[in-house]
């Protein structure tokens, strides 16, 4: 008898845990979520107008827990002092009102797609200029709530923020760009922002931008104070270094050959006006359209900019190549003024000697009278003899290469506008190599300063 009960009790316990197993199974978890939807956001149950209530169901403000992932940086523009950003923004924050039955663990979290449905906080960009959020194929966005009321707001953005930017090392510069975020109805005493614990800023591997370089980012607080109140800010800075081989190569390089080019009129023939003329005229006009190329990629700033001096000064040294031709064609042209002044000189003296010695020789009773050895100051002939004679009665000296080397080179007054390209050639390009010297130096070691 006590066997046969032992059975039954057995059989009993093993039907009863079956059915349990059954009804487990037959259990619609999305049913479940809907029920548990509608019994915290029922209506006359939630109102997404209130905010929630501080730490630990306090009357402090409610704290709202910040990160973004940067996703791309299209561009950085230098005109407009602003730069696109794609990022996702998510938001968390603990509303106890939301607060449900996880059912044993079985209900992680639920997902909402319509924001207005829970009460959100009041965040904008202070410093933005365009944005719009992404539909496609899906609104981007999901609100997750937690069995203990815990709340995660995420979304998908593209932003314009402005960027206001220092040129004056231009293009030798860092600049950094600012993403401020703040409340804006919500002062302090009901709504503080805070950066998320651990990593609140992600960036996508292998970011690629086309000037810029992103060095390291900061994240800070900029909490603002208005005759309204105090407003909660978070911000994060991003420090771009701009890529300086693309400068290097469509900037510096040709502006330092328009330059050298300009040179070449210096072992040009002085005679050769046209050759000189249109080589120091062509470097000009292609050294004034590079420079305006430049200015008009950059906004128009009241003060010098790194690269204002670069073209300024080598500007200056293809118009100062084509004023030297201009001084050596005056020079030149005065040469060949006085050359033949000389000449006519020469010829008239000789004219006279000659009349002299032919009145000599046909008047007869005419006594001869020889010349004084007085020598007369103006007597070209009297000074040019002196001037040998000396020349004879100077002691040898120890010759000296530099003077040994200066004298290859036409020095006698008649050659004055040689005299000017010789020096020319080497006055041009030592100036230019010592103004190269003084702007590395400087504006790579402000470079570094400001690092």
């Amino acid at each position: 008898m006590g066997s046969g009960h032992y059975f039954w009790a057995i059989f009993y316990f093993a039907s009863l845990c079956s059915a349990s197993l059954a009804n487990n199974a037959k259990i619609n978890f999305r049913e479940k979520e809907k029920k548990v939807l509608d019994q915290i956001l029922g209506a006359g149950k939630y109102d997404a107008r209130i905010r929630p209530s501080g730490i630990n169901g306090t009357d402090g403000p409610a704290v709202v827990r910040v990160n973004i992932f940067v996703r791309s940086i299209s561009k950085i523009d230098d005109v407009t002092m602003e730069y696109s950003v794609q990022l996702t923004f998510r938001e968390q924050w603990t509303d106890e009102r939301l607060k449900f039955d996880d059912i044993q663990g079985r209900l992680k979290y639920l997902t909402l797609t319509e924001a207005n449905r829970v009460w959100m906080p009041d965040l904008f960009f202070s410093n933005e200029k365009e944005g719009h959020f992404h539909n496609i194929i899906m609104p981007n966005v999901y609100i997750r709530i937690f069995p203990n009321g815990s709340v995660l707001y995420s979304i998908r953005i593209s932003l314009t923020l402005a960027c206001p930017m220092n040129l004056k090392l231009y293009p030798l510069d860092r600049q950094i760009c600012s993403l401020r975020m703040a409340s804006y109805g919500w002062t302090t005493n009901d709504l503080v922002f805070l950066w998320k614990e651990g990593d609140p800023v992600q960036v996508v591997k292998n970011l690629h931008l086309p000037r810029f370089t992103l060095e390291k980012f900061l994240t800070d607080y900029c909490n603002s104070k208005t005759n309204t109140g105090e407003y909660s800010c978070l911000k994060v800075d991003l420090l771009f270094k701009r890529e300086f081989s693309y400068y290097l190569i469509q900037i510096y390089i040709p502006c330092c050959m328009l330059v050298i080019v300009s040179w070449v009129s210096f072992w040009l023939d002085q005679g050769a006006v046209p050759a000189r003329v249109s080589l120091g005229v062509t470097t000009l006009l292609t050294m004034a359209t590079q420079t305006s190329g430049i200015n008009a990629s950059l906004p128009p700033v009241s003060y010098t900019k790194a690269i204002d001096v670069w073209t300024g000064v080598c500007l200056t040294f293809v118009f100062g190549a084509l004023l030297e031709f201009a001084l050596v064609n005056y020079a030149s042209r005065s040469d060949m003024h006085k050359e033949n002044m000389k000449k006519k000189r020469r010829d008239l003296e000789q004219a006279s000697l000659d009349a002299a010695s032919d009145l000599l020789d046909t008047d007869s009773n005419a006594t001869f009278a020889m010349k004084p050895l007085v020598r007369h100051p103006g007597d070209p002939l009297a000074l040019e003899k002196r001037l040998q004679c000396e020349v004879h009665m100077q002691a040898p000296k120890r010759p000296n290469c530099c003077k040994t080397w200066l004298s290859k080179f036409p020095t006698r007054q008649c050659s004055r506008s040689k005299r000017i390209d010789v020096i020319s050639r080497i006055t041009f390009p030592l100036v230019f190599a010592l103004f190269n010297l003084v702007y590395w130096s400087t504006y790579l070691f402000r470079e570094e300063e400001d690092e």
